[in-house]
C-alpha cells in the first residue's frame, strides 16, 4: 500500500488567514501524551506524523514481545486510535481487551498490528493498512523496525534494563536502547526533516519521549530539522520518574542526550497565561523563578488544560501550538 503525499486533515489544504499550505507536522514520543499531542494537531495541521517509541515492554506488548522478538506495538496502538476517524467502529474495537482465557488483557489492536506486519512482511505497511482501515487523519511509523531494549543509567552508575524497570526510578541520568545501532525508520527520518513543527512530548520524560529519540538516527534528525522544534513539558510531575522535577529540569535532561528545543511550552493557570491560545504574549525569553533556573530555549506558559488539569485540552492545546507556528513563521518573515 502506498501512502499519499500530503493526506490533508479533514480536507485542510491552507490556512484560514493566508491561504498558505497547512503546516506539516510531526509529533515523536510514545504512550498517552503523545495520543494528546495528535489530537491537538488535529486542529490545526494539514499534515501529521506520529513518531512512535517501539521500547515498551508491559502488559500486552510485553507478552506479544516475550514471544517473539518484535517492536513494540502498544504505543503505535494508540496514536492510530488518536487519528482514527472519530466515527470508526474499529478504533473502538482498537482499545479492546479480552478479558478471560489466553488471550486475558491482550488489546485487539495490538494483535491486529502483528497480525499484519506478520502478513504483511513490514511493520511500516502493517501500520499504514491499519491507518487506512481506521480513516486515521495522519501517519503513524515507529522509531525503529528492530525490537530494542530500554536501558538508564541512574545516578549511582548503575545501568537499569527494560522500559518497566526504568520507569519505577526517580534518579535516572540517561537512557539509551540495546542495541545502540538500531536503525532508525528512514520515512520517520524524512517526516521530521520536511516538518514545518516538530513536538516532542508530552509524556513520560525518559520512557517515552527521550526512549523515542534514543534511536541515533531519529536525535541526529532532530537535530538537522529545519522545523519548529517545540518541547511541551507535562501538566504534572511523574511519579517516581521526574518527581520534584521543574520545567528547567525537563530541558536540562533534554540537553543531557544532545537535544535543545527551540520552545519549551507548558501550562500555566490563569492569570499566569491569561489570553488562552496566545502564549507569545507570555514570553519571558528566560526561565521564570519558579522553573528552577535559567535554560537556552524560549519559554512559554499557556493555557493547555481544563480547570482538572488532569488531561491536555485538544483544542486549548492545538491553539497554542499553532499560535506557536504562527509567531515562528512571522519572525521568519520579518
Amino acid at each position: 500500500m502506498s501512502w499519499p503525499e500530503g493526506n490533508p486533515v479533514g480536507g485542510m489544504t491552507g490556512t484560514p488567514a493566508t491561504g498558505a499550505p497547512a503546516p506539516k507536522v510531526v509529533a515523536v514520543g510514545g504512550g498517552h501524551g503523545l495520543a494528546a499531542t495528535l489530537r491537538a494537531t488535529r486542529t490545526y495541521a494539514g499534515q501529521i506524523t506520529a513518531v512512535v517509541t517501539v521500547a515498551d515492554d508491559g502488559g500486552s506488548t510485553g507478552r506479544l514481545r516475550a514471544a517473539a522478538d518484535r517492536p513494540a506495538p502498544g504505543d503505535l496502538r494508540t496514536c492510530l486510535v488518536a487519528l482514527a476517524d472519530e466515527s470508526s467502529v474499529l478504533a473502538r474495537a482498537m482499545e479492546y481487551r479480552f478479558a478471560a482465557g489466553e488471550l486475558d488483557g491482550h488489546a485487539f489492536g495490538n494483535l491486529l498490528i502483528v497480525a499484519l506486519e506478520e502478513t504483511q512482511g513490514d511493520l511500516v505497511a502493517a501500520l499504514d493498512q491499519v491507518g487506512h482501515l481506521l480513516g486515521a487523519v495522519g501517519r503513524v511509523l515507529p522509531t525503529t523496525r528492530q525490537a530494542v531494549t530500554l536501558r538508564a543509567a541512574i545516578r549511582s552508575g548503575d545501568v537499569i534494563h527494560g522500559e518497566q524497570a526504568v520507569g519505577s526510578q526517580s534518579d535516572v541520568s540517561r537512557v539509551s536502547l540495546f542495541p545502540s545501532d538500531a536503525k532508525a525508520c528512514p520515512e520517520a527520518v524524512q517526516a521530521i526533516l520536511s516538518a514545518d513543527q516538530i513536538l516532542l512530548g508530552p509524556g513520560s520524560l525518559y520512557t517515552s519521549v527521550l526512549a523515542a529519540t534514543a534511536v541515533s538516527g531519529i536525535a541526529d534528525a532532530l537535530r538537522q530539522a529545519s522545523g519548529q522544534f517545540v518541547y511541551v513539558c507535562n501538566l504534572n510531575p511523574q511519579v517516581p520518574e521526574t518527581v520534584g522535577y521543574s520545567v528547567s529540569d525537563h530541558v536540562r535532561a533534554l540537553e543531557r542526550h544532545g537535544l535543545s528545543p527551540d520552545v519549551v511550552l507548558y501550562h500555566a493557570d490563569p492569570p499566569a497565561a491569561e489570553n488562552i491560545g496566545s502564549p507569545s504574549a507570555h514570553d519571558s525569553g528566560a526561565s521564570l523563578p519558579e522553573l528552577g533556573g535559567v535554560v537556552a530555549a524560549r519559554l512559554v506558559p499557556a493555557v493547555l488544560a481544563t480547570h482538572s488539569g488532569s488531561a491536555h485540552d485538544p483544542a486549548l492545546f492545538g491553539a497554542a501550538l499553532a499560535q506557536l507556528l504562527s509567531d515562528a513563521s512571522v519572525t521568519a518573515s520579518s
